[in-house]
């Protein structure tokens, strides 16, 4: 007999939890389904971008906060106060602890910079596959003024692009300006083998020099002539320290000095894929 009282008790208990666990169920879609109904209406109320923005998020919050206190309430009525709400608030710790690692460690990231200091405002970074000048830091992101984008080169896109700031600790850092504002860059032009090789390395020497003369003396080093063996001919490669924020403009500037120091040299060609026809007597 109390055999069959207790398992009337555990069905009974059953019962009760399914029929919470299908209110709950129940609520949550017809709040789901009443929030779809009325979110764009409440969207379209927002005049600019901003208040459109702001509506989305408050509707973001008001959901989930509902929610949450209708799961709350059912395990309170279940459970009991003073257990339910232990139970709840345990499991909700749990909840939230997995859910916010990535911003904790964002949290940590941003304590790391702003004591540490990596970079600062302005530096030229790269974290990971983004690169950019740095414009803001905060709690949770890094703000980059984007650098390429959709060109690939040295100049800014005008795109801000927000990274989170727990990728500091999965990610490569790479920053371009931390001991001082140059890099170094190079320009390289192949001459062919019938060129006079000390005028090339001289004219691409002199070319860096006429643009970097000003900085010569405060960056990390003069300019530098390397030589390289191709099929086609002969690199000759200028390597200079060049504002890392002008890369391309002074890389565009040496470019055009050298070619117009080879179109005026009588000894120096430029190698290029072309066909040449060589006729010579039989036996020669």
């Amino acid at each position: 007999m109390e055999l069959d009282l207790q398992q009337m008790l555990d069905y009974d208990k059953l019962l009760s939890v399914g029929f919470t666990a299908l209110i709950v169920i129940f609520l949550l879609i017809a709040l789901n389904v009443l929030f779809k109904i009325i979110r764009p209406n409440l969207i379209n109320m927002g005049r600019t971008k901003k208040q459109r923005s702001n509506i989305k998020i408050f509707i973001q919050i008001f959901r989930y906060s509902l929610s949450l206190l209708i799961v709350l309430f059912a395990v309170l009525s279940y459970s009991g106060a003073g257990s339910g709400i232990g139970l709840f608030l345990g499991l909700l710790s749990a909840a939230i602890g997995f859910a916010l690692q990535k911003p904790i460690t964002g949290v940590a990231a941003w304590l790391m910079v702003v004591t540490k200091r990596p970079f600062d405002i302005g530096d030229r970074v790269i974290i990971g596959d983004v690169k950019g000048d740095i414009a803001d830091i905060n709690l949770t992101h890094i703000h980059l003024m984007e650098v390429g984008g959709l060109t690939g080169d040295e100049e800014s896109s005008g795109r801000i692009i927000m990274v989170p700031n727990w990728m500091l600790f999965e990610k490569n850092v790479i920053d371009y300006t931390l001991n001082n504002d140059f890099v170094l860059d190079s320009v390289i032009v192949n001459v062919t083998y019938e060129s006079n090789l000390d005028k090339a390395m001289e004219i691409a020497d002199l070319s860096a020099r006429k643009y970097l003369a000003g900085m010569i003396g405060t960056s990390p080093a003069a300019p530098k002539v390397r030589i390289d063996f191709q099929p086609s001919g002969i690199d000759v490669q200028v390597k200079y320290f060049s504002p890392a924020r002008q890369l391309h403009e002074y890389s565009s500037k040496i470019t055009k000095e050298i070619f117009d120091r080879i179109k005026e040299s009588d000894d120096v060609e430029i190698a290029y894929p072309h066909t040449e026809v060589v006729f010579r007597k039989k036996g020669a």
